[in-house]
């Protein structure tokens, strides 16, 4: 037999394809060709490919080798296809019999060795098989666990070449994937640490039950990094289908904790400000990686000294926070990730940033205006809740009473006021009012009254808000009523969604 062909998966963004890894021998000098629009690792795969069957203890072909990866038109990329390419040459080479590897899926980098060694998106690759209707995936031992948890698939692992060798050829065992770890009891912090700061914690939940964006201004040691920390515990936790979405991503980036667990509880990204574009928003040579936006996925992206960031890095924020999805365009093609995150800015209102605020403030008006200014109209007029924060007095951080509310409380109101909102919206597929478009809320059934909006008309006509501010409001108004048990808006949650986004009332 000179042609053989087993299946591997490809992966493209976070998407997978399923390939089909052809080999197959002819006459003529010996020699490696590898079709199908590999990249530079997966072009060095003829080398290490050669080095593992040999030190596998295999005899290695000495005729002219051509491997084909179909579809041909599709950018492949990586090393998940080294294990694949090399059952397929041994196949083609009448090496092994691969009726036990039909329509199971391969994947693996090869070790000079013969190990196989971990990959990186094992679980978006796993997840695309399963789509395609295969059943049974052959992965790395390391990466076993992740790809345990997509549902219908039997998952088995080796560790080195020999192992799929044996199995294939004797009837050899593989390996099971190892048990889940039980998940991990860990206290993150709690909303019952933060003294004070009533419209803080109010302007939170208001942004955690409607998914909307906040920006914190205030002095040092006012509590918005301390706020900012604690949005995620008073979020619900990710279901079936958002969990799986998010590991993927963290799957495809490399930064999955050990343990090979969907990740349940939203993820919270905090990148320093010396951050570029490219790690924000994602980039790379060749086919793009996620950035920061992505990572934060169905999660919490926060910007501490958010005027401390290049304006490049913010102003790529722009279209994420609208769009909700980030495309990226390189030589080699591209990939859309999704981006639909809830964005924290935190800043002092001035370099010098006085503890005091601006009673002892050393900076001149102008200073003052430039740092704010790095912050653009474009891109606040994107954040929903926009509040200042006063610094503390000492009654209030030394108070003996009761203790603040602790997350648990606040996250039950904000579950709540989500499934209202998730089940008005559910004919048209929304989940939270933050995504709802704004002409929606502005016509009949959903349109106010005259007399609760008259005040917010008014600023519109006056030009000191956008259009883009007007929607923006409106939904808050609806997300407080979910809050506060109301069928619909009224005036005075208008006024206070006026309140959180302009700090006037």
């Amino acid at each position: 037999m000179s042609y053989a062909k087993v299946l591997c998966v490809g992966l493209v963004g976070v998407t997978g394809h399923v390939v089909e890894v052809e080999a197959d021998l002819s006459a003529g000098l010996p020699a490696v060709v590898l079709s199908g629009l590999p990249d530079t690792a997966l072009s060095e795969a003829r080398d290490r490919v050669r080095a593992a069957i040999v030190n596998s203890g295999q005899s290695w072909p000495n005729r002219r080798i051509t491997v084909n990866l179909l579809p041909a038109t599709l950018p492949k990329f990586g090393s998940a296809f080294d294990l694949a390419i090399a059952a397929a040459l041994l196949g083609s080479a009448g090496e092994l019999p691969l009726a036990p590897l039909e329509q199971v899926v391969i994947l693996g980098e090869l070790g000079l060795d013969g190990t196989v060694r971990p990959i990186r998106g094992v679980l978006p690759m796993v997840a695309a098989a399963a789509r395609a209707g295969i059943t049974r995936v052959v992965v790395p031992l390391h990466n076993a666990r992740e790809a345990a948890v997509v549902p219908g698939v039997r998952v088995r692992a080796v560790d080195t070449l020999h192992r799929l060798v044996a199995f294939v050829r004797e009837g050899g065992r593989l390996l099971d994937a190892p048990p889940q770890d039980p998940p991990a009891e860990t206290e993150g912090p709690d909303l019952a640490d933060v003294a004070g700061q009533g419209l803080g914690r109010r302007a939170l939940e208001v942004a955690a039950a409607g998914a909307h964006h906040v920006a914190l201004l205030g002095p040092p040691g006012a509590g918005k990094t301390m706020l900012a920390e604690r949005l995620p515990s008073i979020l619900p936790e990710l279901d079936d289908e958002v969990s799986l979405e998010v590991t993927a991503l963290h799957s495809v980036a490399g930064a999955l904790p050990p343990g090979g667990r969907l990740l349940r509880r939203p993820p919270f990204q905090a990148p320093h400000h010396s951050a570029t574009v490219a790690s924000l928003v994602g980039g790379g040579s060749g086919l793009a990686r996620p950035g920061a936006v992505s990572l934060a996925h169905r999660g919490v992206l926060f910007l501490d000294e958010a005027p401390e960031f290049s304006v490049r890095a913010l102003e790529g924020l722009r279209q994420p926070l609208e769009n909700g999805r980030v495309l990226l365009t390189r030589t080699q093609g591209a990939t859309e990730y999704p981006a639909q995150l809830q964005l924290v800015l935190a800043a002092n209102p001035c370099p010098c940033a006085k503890p005091a605020g601006d009673t002892y403030c050393e900076c001149s008006p102008l200073a003052r205006r430039r740092y704010l200014g790095r912050l653009s109209g474009p891109l606040l007029d994107r954040i929903d809740v926009q509040v200042t924060l006063t610094p503390l007095r000492a009654a209030e951080l030394m108070a003996a009473g009761a203790p603040a509310e602790p997350s648990a409380v606040v996250a039950a109101r904000v579950a709540a006021a989500r499934a209202t909102a998730a089940a008005r919206w559910a004919a048209r597929g929304w989940q939270v009012n933050a995504l709802v478009p704004g002409p929606e809320l502005r016509r009949p059934p959903w349109q106010l009254r005259a007399a609760d909006t008259r005040a917010l008309r008014g600023r519109l006509d006056s030009g000191a808000l956008s259009a883009r501010g007007f929607d923006r409001i409106l939904r808050m108004a609806w997300t407080i009523a979910d809050l506060d048990g109301r069928d619909r808006p009224d005036g005075s949650d208008v006024d206070e969604a006026v309140q959180l986004r302009t700090g006037q009332s």
